[in-house]
């Protein structure tokens, strides 16, 4: 009889050692994709050629705690037009607070100075603009300027610094690259 219970005891430890094992796991997920990085799937061709439809990325939750956002840094963001909590937008920064922006003739204009767009495919079929990006703002587009719903024809145009959710740092599907 004593045996019986020596082995139930040890058995009763293994388990709770395990569940101690496991839930320590599950709490170390949830905070590293809470609160440190995001994994996110693309859902539309607004950031083509860049990040293409169905991608798999990791956004960066921290990129900004200390930092400021980059003119030409991909972000993850509530749209400013959406309820809390909507799907997250993916797009690309374009203009800074205290920035003029304007988009005419297919080119995309910052303070009166054509803007170096490397990652554009064609040019914008509709002019745009001016605007200017209030203090703590950003003027967000997607790459595929011509299939992109984005900061041009949204009714509340600029995305606060606190909707910014992170910064897309890189693709891990279909194929693995970084994000710039």
């Amino acid at each position: 009889m004593k045996k019986k219970t020596m082995n139930k005891k040890k058995i009763l430890m293994e388990i709770l050692e395990y569940s101690k094992i496991m839930l320590f796991t599950m709490l170390f997920v949830y905070i590293v994709n809470d609160k440190l990085i995001a994994n996110a799937q693309v859902p539309t061709g607004s950031m083509e050629n860049t990040v293409m439809t169905d991608s798999r990325i990791i956004i960066n939750r921290l990129a900004y705690l200390t930092g400021t956002p980059e003119r030409g840094d991909i972000v993850t963001f509530q749209c400013p037009d959406e309820a809390p909590g909507s799907i997250p937008y993916l797009k690309r920064i374009i203009a800074l607070p205290g920035e003029t922006i304007e988009g005419r003739d297919g080119i995309v204009y910052i303070d009166g100075t054509p803007l170096d767009e490397p990652y554009i495919k064609e040019a914008i079929q509709q002019d745009f603009g001016p605007y200017t990006i209030p203090a703590g703002c950003y003027f967000m587009m997607g790459d595929n300027r011509n299939h992109s719903w984005d900061s041009r024809f949204w009714n509340n145009k600029f995305v606060e610094k606190e909707s910014i959710i992170g910064q897309a740092v890189f693709e891990y599907y279909p194929e693995i690259k970084p994000l710039d």
